[in-house]
């Protein structure tokens, strides 16, 4: 005979086993995002385990299930255009002109900014493509403004390093600018 929580637990498990992929296919076709897909499912199913009393308990725990799914997509929905609104508020807002853009240089920039740790990337970019100031850049990282001097430093090093021995820049301030040009120039999508 089991307790009362292994047959909620069973009762859970045989749930997710029959809802998951449903769940997941649903949680795509709303998105539009196959790799968030499965993490949504996963999102909604962990809401009902916290309140699989309630779940179990309602006529139709199925249904439940699709608008926890249904709202999770709808908040990354919205959480993805919000973001794309500030990108092209940002984006218009910069000069887009650039007079004999050095193609070939923002590539080898792009190219190295690959090479970087993400951290190290994220906070040159941050600092010198888009302009943030320190405090800044550790706010949108969860970082500590330290944090963010010490990785900017050594990734820009890094860079030097890297673009030095393509008799690229050298110098701190065209380092600088080399990484500002490659975020509009050519598109800096990658």
């Amino acid at each position: 005979m089991g307790t009362v929580v292994d047959d909620a637990a069973a009762e859970f498990h045989a749930f997710f086993e029959r809802h998951y992929a449903e769940l997941a296919r649903l949680a795509r076709l709303l998105t539009g995002e196959p790799d968030a897909a499965d993490d949504l499912a996963a999102d909604a199913l962990l809401a009902l385990w916290h309140r699989w009393d309630r779940v179990r308990a309602a006529d139709h725990p199925v249904a439940y299930a699709r608008g926890v799914v249904a709202n999770l997509a709808r908040t990354r929905v919205r959480t993805a255009v919000r973001e794309r609104r500030r990108v092209a508020l940002f984006w218009s807002q910069r000069e887009e002109r650039t007079e004999n853009p050095d193609v070939a240089g923002v590539v080898d920039v792009q190219e190295a900014l690959r090479r970087l740790p993400f951290r190290k990337r994220a906070c040159v970019v941050l600092r010198h493509a888009f302009d943030l100031s320190e405090r800044d850049t550790a706010l949108a990282l969860g970082v500590s403004v330290g944090t963010v001097k010490s990785q900017t430093s050594k990734a820009v090093a890094e860079l030097q390093r890297l673009l030095g021995t393509r008799a690229a820049p050298r110098a701190p301030r065209q380092v600088h600018a080399a990484i500002a040009r490659s975020g509009g120039a050519a598109g800096g999508t990658r």
